[in-house]
């Protein structure tokens, strides 16, 4: 199983620059996945790459902030603004990234509906998305 996750553009950009090596999350999924597929919302509208987490640490946002601050590509302020009211959260450990080379614009995709936080994806659905680029 594969999910696809909606990134701010700003975050989106770190990520593949490598300033951000943890993407923080309030909620996490459920289900065994394999590959986390990044949609850069809008205005981007695209979907960019994929990365594999092969660490999710939960904790509270306070020692997520103290663990993973400088490896975070996001501001203190926006960061706790993020996790206002939550007692805990996630940070997943971006590896294996793979930033495409023509990112995928979802405007040209039939019955794309871009994720709150994120939607799991089948195994057909990423060879389609795989299948325009």
């Amino acid at each position: 199983m594969n999910v696809l996750i909606s990134i701010k553009p700003k975050y989106v950009e770190k990520i593949i620059s490598k300033e951000k090596t943890y993407e923080f999350r309030r909620t996490i999924f459920k289900k065994e996945v394999e590959k986390i597929v990044i949609y850069s919302t809008s205005p981007e509208k695209k979907i960019v790459g994929y990365f594999k987490s092969n660490k999710i640490i939960k904790n509270s946002p306070k020692n997520l902030w103290d663990d993973f601050s400088k490896r975070s590509g996001i501001n203190k302020e926006d960061f706790f603004d993020y996790f206002k009211n939550k007692e805990e959260g996630f940070a997943l450990k971006i590896d294996e990234l793979e930033i495409f080379s023509k990112p995928i614009d979802t405007n040209k995709l039939r019955e794309f509906s871009a994720p709150q936080s994120f939607k799991y994806i089948t195994e057909s659905e990423m060879i389609n998305l795989v299948e325009h680029i």
